[in-house]
């Protein structure tokens, strides 16, 4: 089994003729995706790695079953075809860019939520359901099928220690980019409360990082809810005092969200965490 998505999913990429999404979804076609739309206004009757293009998601969901939809689509533009592709009937939404401003992202995540729609991101790698479906950015390479449950905030990050577990023999059922921007659809904690009750998930990773409280929700559920192991990474430890660096959500503020703060809290609720990512594997093969 898997989580949110599996073999059977099938996919629509919104911006799917231009370059990046053309490039991805070429990447998410050669893993085995079943893309069965692309969506490009102005572009309908096209069609691109074989993939049909629609001018619109309703006219796509009009020919096509669409499960999930993910959005190659400049910021200024993510929040109205996130609305069209939660309006056609997706139920799993995958943002990727960047830059969204974050009322648009409220917007869209308060939309989905009252639409029943699971929202990957927004500024999100995607997410994998390893041997099954890719739907966003991550290299092919790395995502092996396996135990191993992997939720996320950093994109690079995951995959260097996705790799370093496929290295060691730990494959993957699935990984998840909660996304790195102020507001997001899922958390820590809906990730985790979906790989407890996944059969195939034996255990679990968090990436996290410096900024927010996410790491310590996330604890104070481990402790009261989950039964099977979690190892942790937390980025950010030489970030410093009061400088911005990298994600939209990596702010500490009022001396919240540090980073001994999170591996504190983390480590008392029996969470072993990770001093460097290839650290990693040997912590879960000793949980497992």
């Amino acid at each position: 089994m898997a989580i949110i998505i599996d073999e059977n999913t099938q996919v629509a990429v919104q911006g799917m003729t231009g370059n990046q999404g053309r490039f991805h979804a070429k990447q998410m076609l050669a893993y085995g995706t079943k893309i069965v739309a692309g969506i490009s206004p102005g572009k309908g009757g096209q069609e691109v790695e074989g993939v049909p293009i629609y001018d619109t998601m309703t006219a796509a969901a009009q020919d096509n079953r669409i499960d999930a939809s993910v959005l190659f689509i400049p910021a200024p533009f993510a929040k109205d075809a996130a609305f069209e592709a939660i309006d056609a009937g997706a139920k799993v939404l995958v943002g990727v860019p960047e830059h969204i401003p974050v009322h648009d992202e409220m917007e869209i995540v308060n939309y989905a939520k009252s639409k029943g729609v699971i929202v990957v991101g927004p500024n999100s790698f995607g997410i994998v359901s390893s041997g099954k479906c890719k739907i966003g950015i991550p290299p092919n390479q790395f995502f092996t099928e396996g135990q191993v449950g992997v939720v996320a905030r950093s994109g690079t990050l995951t995959y260097e220690i996705v790799g370093n577990l496929a290295m060691n023999g730990l494959g993957q059922s699935t990984v998840v980019g909660l996304g790195g921007d102020r507001a997001v659809g899922l958390s820590f904690v809906d990730v985790l409360e979906k790989f407890e009750h996944d059969p195939q998930t034996k255990a679990i990773v968090m990436v996290g990082e410096i900024g927010g409280n996410a790491e310590e929700q996330a604890a104070e559920f481990i402790k009261a809810n989950m039964t099977k192991p979690v190892v942790a990474y937390i980025a950010g430890k030489s970030a410093p005092p009061g400088k911005r660096m990298g994600h939209a959500g990596a702010i500490i503020e009022r001396g919240k969200g540090t980073f001994d703060g999170k591996v504190e809290a983390l480590q008392e609720v029996g969470v072993q965490v990770a001093a460097l990512p290839f650290e990693v594997p040997g912590l879960l093969k000793k949980v497992l």
